[in-house]
């Protein structure tokens, strides 16, 4: 992963790693409540609405290659049940782990005499940037992993009814008398017989009474 460019301090996401003045073994543990960014969670399905509150309880450890970050973010997650299609909410939490290299170290920590030439080497790793790192790739990884791909209202939501789309936990007897399709055709024949009977039958009943009144 490319160096970000000028990490602002003001980012409620963004860390500073001085304290540790990276020493093998220093430890810091930080605290922190920040507005969630926007988009974190599984899109169109769950997340955690924009500017919800998200509380961070972190765990720095300098290493010889660089900051090893552990933490856990917890908030309140919204979306949607995917059998009912109802409102739901759940309380989140989310733990991770991820190491935040000097930039000027190789994996042992020891400094490079030149810089990398196989750029691949670099594309997964995080940096620290003149002692500040960047939370919000590793907190919006670890939100999508803690939250479910399908969320439900509840795990025995029996969802819609497939014929008139009704909430079916709503209405537990709800159901539809079931027809063969093979023998709807016959059961429309047998009904235009059966009302060309009738039709039948009030036209002798009509001539019968026609006939005595003569």
């Amino acid at each position: 992963m490319a160096l970000n460019a000028r990490l602002d301090h003001r980012n409620p996401l963004v860390f500073d790693t001085h304290e540790l003045g990276r020493r093998p073994g220093a430890l810091q543990r930080l605290t922190r409540e920040i507005d969630a960014p926007k988009d974190l969670g599984i899109q169109g399905v769950i997340g955690v609405p924009e500017g919800a509150p998200v509380e961070l309880g972190l765990r720095l450890e300098s290493v010889m290659e660089g900051v090893l970050v552990t933490g856990t973010a917890r908030a309140r997650a919204k979306g949607e049940c995917v059998r009912c299609l109802e409102p739901l909410e759940l309380e989140l939490e989310a733990e991770f782990q991820e190491m935040f290299s000097y930039p000027d170290a190789d994996d042992r920590g020891r400094p490079k005499a030149e810089p990398a030439d196989d750029a691949e080497e670099d594309e997964d790793r995080l940096f620290i940037e003149d002692g500040l790192f960047d939370l919000e790739s590793v907190l919006r990884d670890a939100v999508v992993l803690a939250l479910p791909m399908q969320p439900v209202c509840q795990d025995d939501c029996p969802g819609l009814c497939s014929e008139c789309g009704a909430r079916l936990a709503d209405d537990p007897d709800h159901h539809h008398d079931a027809v063969d399709i093979r023998w709807a055709a016959l059961q429309g024949l047998a009904g235009s017989l059966e009302d060309g009977e009738k039709d039948e039958m009030s036209g002798a009943e009509s001539g019968v009474d026609e006939k005595q009144e003569k």
